[in-house]
């Protein structure tokens, strides 16, 4: 998968943040995703060390949902840990993963925020530069914003609202589970956003993109193969 080269990763934090601001005005906040045939996820696990990494990304065909290509990259993070600027931290490693991929994903979803962001360029929405790609950012918490109490049934959501504007949706994956945060990340429109990780769903909290890119990241996914090892995990608040 190609990669554009927009900027260096050899930034301090003022560059970083300045690097941020210039590029949100490049995000497309419209764009239709039509018949997909492959939708990815993307995920990274930090190890115990704190500056290593295993960045994972996995592509599943549409619409069976089924794993073709898991592609991992590792290596050690090279921007320290600051809320706002995880991208920094974060993309250059999930990028490798992707420029490894022999299949072109349609979309991809990401477990982080695109413009739910408080400069409105989260790691959906950088990587979507990047990768010149529709991304959807599906997070497990939020970042910046408020919203009004969910309804419990599936697919309730909620705007999230920041300054006044609407940055995202808080929206409901599953019974008795918190919501995921679904915001724009590039190329694509919110309610297409939503659309398509309902779609993605399949009876866990987290779409199926993200929780495979999730299992590979954290070792419990065999890439030759792209099946769940027999010890991976599906219980508690996070596969819900």
């Amino acid at each position: 998968m190609e990669v554009e080269k927009l900027h260096s990763w050899q930034l301090n934090i003022a560059q970083a943040r300045d690097t941020q601001q210039r590029l949100s005005t490049q995000v497309s906040r419209s764009g239709e995703v039509s018949n997909p045939h492959f939708i990815a996820g993307v995920d990274i696990a930090v190890g115990k060390a704190r500056e290593m990494a295993t960045a994972a990304v996995v592509v599943l065909s549409y619409p069976e949902l089924r794993p073709v290509e898991t592609q991992i990259a590792q290596g050690e993070l090279g921007f320290p840990y600051i809320p706002g600027l995880l991208s920094f931290r974060e993309a250059p490693l999930t990028l490798t993963a992707c420029q490894r991929l022999t299949v072109t994903p349609d979309l991809i979803l990401v477990d982080g925020q695109g413009i739910a962001h408080p400069r409105r360029m989260g790691l959906a929405s950088h990587l979507g530069l990047f990768l010149n790609t529709p991304t959807i950012g599906c997070a497990k918490s939020l970042l910046c914003g408020r919203h009004e109490v969910l309804a419990e049934e599936v697919g309730s959501y909620a705007e999230v609202v920041d300054r006044g504007e609407t940055i995202g949706m808080a929206l409901r994956t599953k019974l008795g589970v918190k919501p995921v945060y679904v915001s724009i990340g590039h190329k694509i429109d919110l309610q297409t956003a939503i659309y398509w990780v309902l779609e993605c769903c399949r009876g866990y909290r987290l779409p199926e993109p993200t929780r495979f890119a999730h299992l590979a990241a954290g070792g419990n996914l065999e890439p030759e193969r792209n099946v769940a090892l027999p010890e991976a995990s599906y219980q508690g608040e996070l596969f819900g």
